[in-house]
């Protein structure tokens, strides 16, 4: 008989907090949530009803927090949210079936069942371009509804929407009409990214609508003042489905508190076309960001992202104080966003905010451009760089120059003040979170394998923890960074992440590779498996997929780390990948929890395929020593009961 996890709960929150489990959380992407069948437009939406019970079940197994990924307009070609906007949120993630519902309805229940009738779905990935169709029929059918009743006299009914609609566009009115402007202006140019609208006077016009050259200042005013009135209905569209898709965002964000979830977004470094275009005036001319060489991609990655001009980071007035420029404000401005949202903040990739790397735009080789890149910070005599000289926070004394460019030991030193310097975009977080939730909000900082000199010194200056992704651990070196025991308090563990293999596939991998036994012998250590009974439970585990990925699970427990991030792959025992990093496929990004989660879950969880919550803690319990058993046996005895 299946264990009822909602009755089991509290035994759950107690084993949690007595094992010093600070965050518990769940990572999950937009598109993945299951839906209704009522509501299943060919995509998972966190504002569906089908999210909603989804909630409950998270709930139920223990956890207390749930990570989002970005939630921007992707693009046809690449669905990676990572690439998407950083303000506007994707329509696709529009829930249909709460624009049903009274007092509004602005869909009829009748419209919504023809728009998502169709040929049945896979049970488990994303159906976009049906999605992509529907989702569009929808918000015009919802456009039209607004319009007809901004029409007609303003009824009582309908005022609060009016007013609620007219507040946001006031709040957000700054990115609102730009990415408005995009849309319109992307549209006429054929779908097409702005860099490949054309060279003709308008384009190239339309090209640098926020960033024209010396001379076009008026040009471009009086085109952006043209395009407003032009597609006035267009704009108007556009916001108000944005206002619907914070509308949702904001109910969902409270249904989370009311289950006693925090619920956290991820701030990713990269910057949409759509952001870019808008960002021109004040991004470094002639560099892009991207990854270097690394243990987890040797070859490096060009990710072809704009990098902020630390020129324009600040600048003085006319009485000669400091003030925040261009790039600064835009990026507080995203921050502020961020924090007015949600409960905690994912920094992807942090070393790009605080030591970049950075290779050259127009070398025709991107990755050998990356390859042979610099730091944007750390750079002060790079013959091949000397750009980037005027950029450099250390000295030439404190450079290794022994070490590679982008090891960790290449700058050797740090004063304080220069590490402050290098702390400014995350000192522009930290103030975000001062201000908008009194420094209460969670910040967690997507580090992996390597952490340059500079990065760690800012973490230590705000006490922020590190990720380690211990499918990853070097079991031949004590001092790996993925080995659970080498973490702080402060840092964050997890099985995998939206980039890794799921712990299904490790495991599986690890048997067929050979390297179970060691992995067995190593988790043996850590959960204190008695010595009488470790050969035979090393044996037994090495044998068993499933039962290693269970260990693995219960090893992230153990401390000293306070915080446990799981994703859904894991958790649920699907043996695929959710994306496959430095690759585009249609198959990246498109993994979809099957409907039938709960009592696939109920069924599979004491046969270790899926993650046993219960039994994990109870084996991080009993890792703790015989006294500790003895204290907490009832505790471990109720965690450990198969009904």
């Amino acid at each position: 008989m299946p264990r009822q996890f909602d009755k089991l709960r509290p035994r759950v929150r107690e084993a949690l907090e007595i094992l010093g489990i600070r965050n518990f959380l769940l990572g999950i992407h937009d598109a993945a949530f299951p839906c209704l069948p009522e509501e299943d437009i060919g995509r998972g939406s966190p504002y569906s009803r089908g999210a909603a019970q989804f909630l409950h079940f998270i709930r139920d197994l223990g956890f207390d927090g749930i990570q989002l990924g970005p939630q921007g307009i992707t693009t046809v070609a690449n669905p990676s949210p990572y690439d998407g906007t950083v303000f506007s949120r994707n329509l696709l993630s529009l829930a249909p079936l709460p624009l049903t519902q009274e007092p509004w309805r602005m869909l009829h229940p009748e419209e919504l069942a023809h728009l998502a009738s169709a040929p049945s779905f896979p049970i488990d990935r994303v159906e976009e371009d049906f999605a992509r169709k529907t989702v569009k029929q929808i918000a015009a059918k919802v456009c039209r509804w607004y319009r007809q009743e901004r029409g007609r006299e303003k009824s009582a009914l309908h005022a609060p929407l009016h007013h609620s609609f007219a507040r946001f566009r006031r709040h957000d009115a700054d990115w609102l009409e730009r990415d408005a402007l995009y849309e319109i202006l992307r549209h006429n140019y054929g779908g097409k990214n702005w860099k490949e609208w054309g060279e003709d006077p308008q384009a190239r016009l339309d090209k640098c609508l926020f960033a024209p050259p010396t001379g076009l200042e008026n040009s471009a005013r009086a085109r952006i003042t043209g395009l407003r009135s032009l597609h006035q209905p267009e704009m108007e569209n556009y916001c108000f489905t944005q206002y619907l898709l914070h509308d949702q965002h904001m109910k969902f964000r409270q249904q989370c508190r009311l289950l006693g979830l925090k619920l956290f977004c991820d701030c990713q470094i990269g910057l949409s076309g759509r952001d870019t275009w808008y960002a021109q005036s004040f991004l470094l001319p002639g560099y892009l960001m991207g990854a270097p060489p690394s243990r987890t991609n040797p070859e490096g990655q060009p990710w072809n992202y704009p990098v902020l001009d630390p020129r324009q980071y600040y600048q003085l007035d006319r009485a000669g104080c400091r003030q925040p420029g261009p790039g600064v404000r835009f990026f507080r401005r995203r921050i502020d966003k961020l924090f007015e949202e949600f409960d905690g903040l994912r920094i992807d990739h942090p070393h790009g905010l605080i030591c970049p790397w950075v290779y050259q735009a127009e070398q025709p080789d991107a990755v050998r451009a990356v390859q042979t890149g610099a730091c944007l910070f750390a750079s002060p005599a790079l013959a091949d760089h000397p750009e980037l000289a005027r950029f450099a926070i250390p000295r030439p004394d404190q450079i290794n120059l022994q070490a590679k460019r982008h090891a960790d030991d290449w700058v050797t030193s740090l004063e304080p003040e220069q590490v402050r310097r290098y702390a400014e975009l995350l000192e522009v977080i930290m103030q975000s979170a001062r201000d908008k939730c009194c420094g209460a909000c969670e910040i967690a900082c997507e580090i992996l394998s390597t952490q340059p000199y500079p990065v760690k010194k800012v973490m230590e200056l705000y006490g922020l923890g590190r990720f380690r992704v211990t499918q990853k651990a070097d079991l031949n070196n004590i001092f790996d960074v993925y080995r659970s025991e080498n973490a702080r308090p402060e840092d964050w563990l997890m099985l995998g992440n939206h980039d890794t293999p799921s712990i299904w596939q490790v495991t599986e991998k690890w048997l067929k590779t050979g390297v179970a036994r060691q992995q067995a012998a190593y988790l043996a250590t850590r959960l204190g498996i008695a010595e009488e009974k470790r050969q035979v439970w090393i044996e037994d585990v090495a044998a068993d997929a499933g039962a290693l990925a269970q260990a693995k699970f219960a090893d992230l427990f153990i401390g000293p780390a306070r915080n446990i991030m799981v994703f859904f792959t894991d958790l649920l025992g699907i043996k695929q990948s959710y994306n496959i990093p430095g690759t585009l496929s249609r198959e990246n990004w498109s993994l979809r929890i099957r409907k039938d989660y709960h009592s696939r879950y109920l069924a599979e969880s004491g046969d270790n395929k899926v993650l046993n919550i219960p039994g994990a803690l109870a084996m991080a319990l009993r890792a703790r020593g015989s006294s500790f058993r003895h204290e907490h046996r009832s505790l471990i005895s109720e965690l450990e009961s198969p009904g």
